[in-house]
């Protein structure tokens, strides 16, 4: 059975492992593709980051992020980023992390959940985004430089909580 728990120190490798393929492929997220670890970690577990990951029989298959949005104004909309290991991929813990954000961003006061840069080829995300109640409520055409297909547009996705 897969639980959600808080991130430890303790699992920096196991984290890294799963976003490590993920950000070299560059199909997915805004980061460098030749980012080393420390900055990914400093990236992925931030400051202002609550950060999780998702566990089985002591088996990381996934990680999540939850913060604000924005400081301020915008300090009531949540954002978070998901990252499942390619060998888990397609066994609902995207789904599972999913829900647990959901829950956790409203146990933590968040009225909303934005999503700043969904990629438009990630479509298995964004079956599962809209699934839950996100609306794409943006597109910024031709956002993203996809490594394989050239340039592709960026949805930003928001819901209320």
């Amino acid at each position: 059975m897969t639980t959600i728990r808080i991130a430890t120190p303790a699992d920096v490798s196991a984290i890294w492992s799963i976003l490590r393929p993920v950000f070299r492929a560059g199909e997915t997220y805004t980061i460098s593709r030749d980012i080393d670890e420390a900055d990914a970690i400093d990236y992925w577990c931030g400051r202002n980051h609550e950060t999780f990951v998702a566990e089985d029989n002591a088996n990381i298959h996934g990680t999540y992020y939850l913060r604000a949005n924005h400081a301020g104004g915008g300090d009531h909309v949540a954002n978070c980023g998901y990252v499942t290991s390619p060998q888990a991929q397609g066994q609902g813990i995207a789904r599972l992390m999913l829900e647990h954000s959901l829950v956790r961003a409203k146990e933590r006061g968040f009225r909303a959940m934005q999503f700043n840069f969904v990629v438009s080829t990630n479509e298995r995300a964004i079956r599962t985004w809209e699934a839950y109640g996100f609306a794409k409520v943006g597109c910024l055409p031709l956002g993203f430089k996809h490594p394989a297909l050239g340039f592709v547009d960026a949805f930003v996705m928001y819901k209320l909580l």
